[in-house]
């Protein structure tokens, strides 16, 4: 049998490719009041916005780093450029983006997948600003709402301050008042009572300077009775020098309504992902999480749902993989608010070439949350004996009628199976991959058929040179 070797990095490709591309506002590394203010009004705020950005920067020098999870002490926002803006204005009209910027993102797939009426509406950002929006008519007909963030600030005032920071608090950790002292873009949608958004809506975030951080704000609102999927795609190539990503996602799930949101994230191996993703859920409202997390140095991503009303569910699905030199954190946070709420966790991870992948998550089922159930299932696959999976799971059942089950397992891939494999003519290449494919194959049942070919993609991206 062939000699297993550790790869201590891989060609990502066209997620590695970095654009020549020329900007027209970039602002000095760290973070001051003076720094957002020159935001704010580089996009024209009100003056309340303005104002949550400068109380988030006294929260963001009050808190600490978070000291349970993965070591943050490399993060130095003294080297991290806040905002930066290409030369280009947002279209709406795919052949008016900037050539450097379009190729970007045409080789990412992005335009051709709205060519092909997979998607009913789509966003790309580039680095601080959104160059891109589109939304078929059929849907703002509908009174769908699917904008840029900036836009939806100054054109839906009234419902964007009702919902903001509501879901998450700038209070929350370090990374989040940072997000709300210098968010930039991200992606506003409304779906009104009743009205089904059956053709997924999709933004994409490319984050291509080095040492700077995109903070896009994601809000997603899904009225009574109505139903969305939403799908987010990150990546950025690899510099020697650190990023940082902190984004943050609010959603609300309206009574008998339903939200899909899906997350593939493929960040550089300099990147710091410190996102934050939180979701309240009404009565009978149902919230389901996808993700897959590959790429980053860092990343600690725990999508939170409350589950506010009666009869609330979620699910939540996630694959992650941590190679070489990485620490990839995953996990969930749920509250059983609720009577008759019920949550569900199916996590895997993958790790290889001294990699660290991490469940860590936490289910607290309130005493009023009566009938309430939560089930989880954290599986970790190790590829060699250089590698760590950790599941580090917190449940508070603070309620006598509610029912909570975990079970988790690490394990290795079995040499057996391989080696029978190999036996009937199969290269120890492709019988390893087989086998993580297999293992991931319920994360990608979850995903629509394009993106589960890009996640099964980006497997065997991270598998190249495993076995040699």
């Amino acid at each position: 049998m062939a000699k297993r070797t550790k790869v201590d990095d891989i060609d990502r490709g066209i997620y590695d490719t970095i654009s020549d591309v020329k900007y027209k506002k970039k602002l000095d590394a760290g973070l001051t009041k003076e720094i957002t203010d020159k935001i704010s009004a580089e996009k024209g705020e009100p003056t309340w916005m303005r104002d949550l950005r400068r109380e988030a920067v006294d929260i963001f020098y009050e808190l600490e780093n978070p000291v349970w999870g993965p070591d943050l002490s490399e993060v130095d926002l003294e080297n991290i450029v806040t905002y930066i803006s290409p030369e280009a204005e947002m279209e709406d009209d795919w052949s008016k983006v900037p050539t450097e910027i379009k190729s970007m993102f045409d080789k990412l797939g992005i335009p051709e997948a709205e060519k092909e009426n997979l998607l009913s509406g789509v966003g790309a950002q580039y680095d601080s600003e959104v160059v891109y929006h589109n939304v078929q008519k059929e849907l703002t007909d509908q009174g769908v709402i699917f904008l840029d963030f900036d836009t939806a600030v100054k054109e839906h005032p009234d419902i964007v301050r009702k919902y903001f920071q509501k879901a998450i608090s700038p209070k929350l950790h370090k990374y989040a008042a940072l997000h709300y002292a210098v968010w930039s873009g991200g992606t506003f949608v409304y779906v009104p009572k009743g009205v089904h958004v059956e053709v997924p809506l999709q933004t994409y975030y490319r984050l291509n300077a080095p040492g700077a951080g995109q903070f896009e704000h994601t809000m997603i609102i899904v009225d009574e009775g109505g139903s969305c999927r939403f799908i987010e795609g990150c990546s950025a190539p690899k510099y020697n020098v650190l990023n940082i990503h902190a984004g943050s996602v609010e959603l609300f799930v309206e009574k008998n309504a339903k939200l899909n949101f899906t997350s593939i994230e493929n960040w550089s191996r300099n990147m710091y992902n410190l996102n934050t993703k939180r979701a309240v859920v009404e009565e009978n409202g149902r919230m389901e999480w996808v993700g897959g997390s590959f790429g980053s140095k860092v990343s600690m991503l725990y999508p939170g749902t409350l589950l506010n009303g009666e009869g609330a569910v979620t699910d939540n699905v996630t694959l992650t993989f941590a190679g070489s030199g990485q620490n990839i954190e995953n996990g969930a946070q749920i509250i059983h608010n609720a009577k008759n709420t019920m949550s569900n966790i199916d996590s895997r991870s993958i790790s290889k070439s001294g990699g660290v992948s991490v469940y860590r998550g936490l289910v607290k089922i309130l005493p009023h949350a009566t009938g309430s159930k939560s089930s989880g299932s954290c599986e970790s696959l190790m590829l060699d004996d250089q590698s760590r999976a950790d599941t580090i799971p917190v449940i508070v059942n603070e309620c006598r009628d509610a029912v909570v089950g975990h079970e988790a397992s690490i394990g290795r891939v079995d040499e057996e199976v391989v080696n029978y494999m190999m036996s009937r003519g199969i290269s120890e290449v492709e019988a390893r991959a087989m086998i993580v494919r297999g293992f991931a194959d319920p994360i990608a049942r979850e995903l629509p058929l394009e993106y589960a070919v890009e996640m099964n993609n980006l497997i065997n991206l991270e598998l190249e040179g495993t076995v040699g």
